[in-house]
């Protein structure tokens, strides 16, 4: 939670703590990047005026480096300018001071629960593309004609080798993908669109 305000960071501070949750509380945005970010799931309080940079235009810093945490923004001075500049960023919530506990409470948990879902799929995409990165660039290349659904005679046409050596790819790219069927290896493929090499 990032606050200027002591007595909302305390009193933040024993709400999180008295439902079990968690809590570090920030002055200002430069002490919360000193911190540096911590390993589990993570949401973001944050006040729209801080001293030195403000809540927004933090929200649209972490935005253009492409770090996704979910955000709860609170504020005493808020309108509705501001609160749709916060959504429209990708914020959870906009409250406005002062605000019911359970409402931050319950933007908190779809917080966690966001960043959650977030690290499980850059976890597993991690994994897809270190095991990708086993394959040979032949294999690559067939694994990619395979999943639009293309023969294995009509790879070895396209390619330039024997239905055999075709058959050996897609079961070394079946062993070391680690999928157990030709969707599951397509879905693989969806999900590492963008690597390079892959198609």
């Amino acid at each position: 939670m990032i606050d200027d305000d002591l007595d909302v960071r305390e009193s933040l501070g024993r709400l999180l703590r008295s439902v079990s949750l968690q809590s570090r509380v920030y002055g200002s945005v430069a002490e919360f990047l000193s911190a540096g970010r911590p390993d589990g799931p993570t949401c973001l309080v944050l006040d729209v005026r801080l001293p030195g940079q403000g809540g927004l235009d933090f929200q649209r810093e972490l935005s253009n480096a492409s770090v996704q945490l979910p955000i709860i923004f609170i504020t005493g001075h808020g309108d509705i300018a501001m609160s749709v500049q916060a959504m429209k960023g990708g914020a959870i919530e906009f409250l406005t001071k002062p605000f019911r506990e359970q409402d931050l409470l319950d933007a908190i948990r779809s917080g966690l629960e966001r960043d959650r879902g977030q690290r499980e799929r850059a976890r597993t995409i991690a994994e897809l593309e270190a095991r990708f990165k086993t394959l040979t660039l032949r294999e690559r290349e067939v694994m990619a004609l395979a999943v639009t659904g293309r023969l294995n005679k009509q790879i070895a046409a396209d390619i330039g080798v024997s239905e055999n050596t075709v058959k050996i790819h897609r079961g070394n790219i079946t062993r070391k993908m680690g999928a157990g069927s030709l969707v599951e290896l397509a879905q693989m493929a969806e999900k590492l669109r963008g690597l390079p090499g892959a198609r």
